[in-house]
């Protein structure tokens, strides 16, 4: 089997960390052209830093980096650190990485990339704030021909919202951006809160990670025990919601979810439901179908996934 082509446009962000090691686990399903970053969970000169930390500690300093925007495209910036800590991805050390950044703005080389990919042939997976994404569709559309998917992290039905009573952080950060992207006119499939709030990160199921015994399981673990403390707090769960490597599963095994071709429409202009996702689930609208939106996942089969993929990284 071929490889699919993918680019992860990503924040770590302690979930989209996750997100990258699961794919850099996958290489007989998917060839990750290169990993761009965006200002989103913590400023862009982390989020840049953090991506090329994960490609380290997964032993993939091959992995070509690009630091793209570092503000949405119309509003000013929002940060996460309440949750993800001062550093993103605290819950394992911060140490200067040797995959280097690459000289290219993350946005030219999606635009570039794009431009000499075949027609079809290449997915996208943006799992924090899709400015990156955007702007490269804003500038250059003809891009669009040569994706196959846009498989995205982001929104909320009957969740409503993580930083708003309304809208799902990702969406909330550049609302402008996640609705170019819902409607460029290719597949999208669209994994919000709906799904992400069912695969928790409890204390059995990290234990079961740092059981696997290797860098990449030891980070993960580290990182997820720091990230549920503020999740289980605010929902009175038993563990946080593991958000970004949905995405990934996705790709590597759709049979764990279940979904529906509906309309998925942004608000961008009212302040009080600045983000809001407006998914027409029953169809009860005109409005043209332009997601696969996903609305249930079998949990315990998503962490038997995880952990399978993690103990692949070796000892």
């Amino acid at each position: 089997m071929t490889p699919r082509k993918v680019i992860i446009d990503c924040d770590p962000g302690q979930d989209d960390a996750v997100a990258l090691f699961l794919a850099m686990s996958a290489p007989d399903e998917l060839e990750v052209l290169g990993v761009t970053t965006v200002a989103g969970n913590v400023p862009l000169e982390l989020t840049q830093r953090n991506a090329r930390m994960m490609c380290d500690i997964a032993g993939r300093t091959d992995m070509r980096v690009y630091a793209g925007c570092d503000k949405p495209m119309k509003l000013e910036a929002i940060t996460a650190e309440y949750i993800h800590g001062n550093t993103g991805i605290d819950g394992v050390d911060v140490f200067d990485p040797k995959t280097p950044l690459q000289d290219m703005h993350a946005v030219d080389y999606i635009i570039d990339t794009l431009r000499n990919a075949a027609k079809g042939t290449v997915t996208l997976i943006p799992t924090g704030p899709m400015t990156n994404i955007a702007t490269a569709i804003q500038r250059d559309p003809a891009i669009l021909d040569a994706v196959d998917r846009i498989v995205s992290m982001g929104g909320a039905m009957r969740e409503g919202g993580n930083r708003s009573p309304s809208a799902e952080f990702n969406v909330l950060v550049d609302p402008h951006a996640a609705d170019i992207v819902y409607n460029c006119g290719r597949p999208v499939t669209a994994v919000g809160l709906d799904v992400t709030h069912k695969v928790l990160s409890t204390r059995e199921r990290v234990a079961r990670i740092r059981g696997v015994g290797n860098k990449v399981a030891e980070a993960t673990a580290g990182m997820l025990s720091f990230f549920h403390r503020y999740d289980t707090k605010k929902y009175g769960s038993e563990g946080a919601p593991l958000h970004d490597p949905c995405t990934v599963a996705w790709l590597l095994r759709p049979d764990l979810f279940e979904t529906r071709v509906c309309n998925l429409s942004v608000e961008t202009s009212s302040e009080l439901t600045l983000g809001h996702t407006a998914v027409d689930f029953w169809h009860v609208t005109d409005r043209p179908h332009n997601v696969e939106w996903t609305y249930a996942v079998d949990a315990e089969g998503f962490y038997d996934l995880l952990v399978e993929r993690l103990a692949r990284f070796g000892g």
